[in-house]
């Protein structure tokens, strides 16, 4: 068995912004490009894409008619070497709505939520990326069959371009900058 069989030839190449941007939505769902590779996501379970739906529910109610919230979407971090992630849910501006691709200068929070095989990836890897990036709010949100889902904050500090921990919220968000939220998750 050839890598070819395997994955196609494009995969095991490193990739510029411009042939990324030339492919079709198709091509680009469920993958993600890290420094130039790209990163085939496997399927998110349904628990984990209902949390995510109904997170990004709540903040794009909450971000009224500046910030819209939206799964399922790439965010360009930077593009030598391309860095494209796709976040389970991005609040960004409401004025770049067709601005593509997003870029940090758009976003004010990421979150993502963990799921098994993702967990380095989720608390260290794009902590990272993301603080580089200048993203100003990340959340990392642990969820378990079962149990209440936990929501860890981050706040950038811009001058180290690193996250600093902010509070833990268990199934209940409320009044999280930059805009009061209030989030039951007790029912997952």
């Amino acid at each position: 068995m050839t890598a070819e069989m395997i994955a196609p030839e494009w995969m095991h190449r490193q990739i510029t912004s411009e042939q990324y941007d030339s492919w079709s939505e198709e091509q680009c769902a469920g993958i993600e490009v890290v420094d130039g590779m790209v990163v085939v996501s496997p399927s998110a379970s349904k628990r984990h894409n209902r949390l995510a739906r109904l997170l990004a529910n709540a903040l794009d109610e909450a971000g009224g008619g500046e910030w819209n919230a939206d799964t399922d979407f790439d965010v360009r971090l930077q593009d030598v070497p391309l860095n494209n992630r796709r976040p389970d849910v991005v609040v960004y501006r409401a004025d770049t709505i067709d601005e593509s691709p997003t870029r940090p200068e758009h976003v004010l929070l990421l979150v993502e939520v963990v799921s098994p095989g993702s967990e380095t990836t989720d608390r260290v890897v794009e902590l990272d990326q993301y603080a580089t990036a200048g993203i100003p709010f990340y959340w990392r949100v642990e969820q378990a069959a079962g149990r209440v889902p936990v929501v860890h904050t981050y706040v950038l500090d811009e001058a180290a371009r690193a996250y600093r921990a902010g509070e833990v919220f268990l199934g209940r968000v409320e009044a999280v900058a930059p805009y009061a939220v209030e989030i039951d998750l007790g029912g997952l």
